[in-house]
């Protein structure tokens, strides 16, 4: 039986086991986005502890899309020396690496960034700056958002991490360009369900076209938007096949424009997304979202819900949580 300490391979990877450390922004970058000895601390000792897979917080492609001031970016070849300090730090504890890429959109603004926002329309953010609204992207401008997410993977493989996740959650921008709440475009990118993933997939054949065909590609997807009107389950299936399709080969479930917080469901709040969309696509699926008991983790790895459990907030609390769980079970 397959169980939380099984072992994974997939697409030339190899887990050691089904626990991941899932991206949480940490705060300790420098006002460059530069990973500093704290960032590789953070990331280095809960790989230590055990995971099979740490997946490092999300770094900002281009400095538009930077969400915070003490993010790490990857949006030029000066970010390379930190990263691979990060990257060789994780793979040393034998963990497998992936670098989390990301553009914030319009869930940033003008105070962080000195840009104004970009998003698929000029229509506020739920959870974004409400006084800097932002500018609707030009097809040019989508253009150059694919481009520098190609850029930044390759850096990241350039820098030793042996994975590269796209981040289409918690309503940035790849988020919301599949959100009909605040996609309103009547162009290529908007209007119908299948236009809105357009420019994921844009970005997915960008990154795939500058990695080549091995190089693993992972996609957290945001599954429900947790807002009437907004993206729901039927339609991230949908996406999640065509993602596959693209090259995906691994797909990382959280939650839409409403982010990762709990919408009252309690532990494992995410786990029924996960399973549906483990039912849509061939490939391994991974949850997170409120897990924290070393049994129901393992429950939902032998219970065919998700291949790989995420353990967010309680490896906050406590960073050799993987070791303690492996343990226990």
């Amino acid at each position: 039986m397959t169980t939380l300490r099984s072992s994974l391979s997939f697409a030339g990877l190899t887990l050691r086991n089904r626990i991941a450390m899932p991206p949480m922004w940490s705060g300790k970058a420098t006002p460059e986005g530069f990973v500093t000895d704290a960032n590789v601390e953070y990331h280095r000792v809960r790989a230590e502890a055990g995971c099979g897979l740490v997946i490092v917080e999300h770094a900002f492609v281009h400095p538009q899309g930077r969400h915070s001031g003490t993010q790490i970016g990857v949006y030029a070849d000066s970010c390379l020396p930190g990263l691979t300090r990060l990257a060789g730090a994780i793979n040393a504890e034998g963990a497998v690496s992936c670098l989390q890429i990301s553009h914030a959109g319009s869930r940033t603004g003008s105070k962080v960034t000195g840009i104004p926002p970009l998003g698929p329309s000029a229509i506020p953010n739920p959870r974004g700056p409400k006084e800097d609204p932002p500018r609707a992207a030009t097809v040019e401008q989508i253009a150059g958002v694919a481009q520098a997410f190609a850029d930044a993977a390759a850096r990241a493989r350039d820098a030793g991490f042996d994975a590269v996740e796209l981040h289409a959650a918690h309503g940035f921008l790849l988020s919301q360009f599949l959100s009909p709440l605040v996609n309103h475009r009547d162009d290529a990118y908007g209007g119908d369900e299948a236009r809105r993933g357009l420019a994921l997939l844009d970005v997915m054949a960008a990154v795939r076209a500058r990695l080549g065909p091995a190089f693993p590609v992972f996609v957290r997807l945001g599954a429900h938007d947790e807002y009437p009107g907004g993206f729901e389950l039927d339609a991230a299936c949908r996406m999640a096949v065509r993602l596959v399709e693209a090259g995906a080969v691994l797909i990382d479930v959280s939650g839409g424009m409403a982010g990762s917080d709990d919408p009252g469901r309690g532990p494992g709040y995410f786990v029924a997304y996960a399973e549906a969309i483990k039912r849509a696509v061939p490939v391994p699926v991974l949850v997170a979202g409120g897990i924290a008991d070393p049994a129901h983790a393992d429950r939902i790895v032998r219970d065919g819900q998700a291949d790989i459990v995420g353990i967010g907030r309680a490896m906050l609390e406590d960073p050799f949580w993987a070791k303690q769980a492996l343990a226990a079970l």
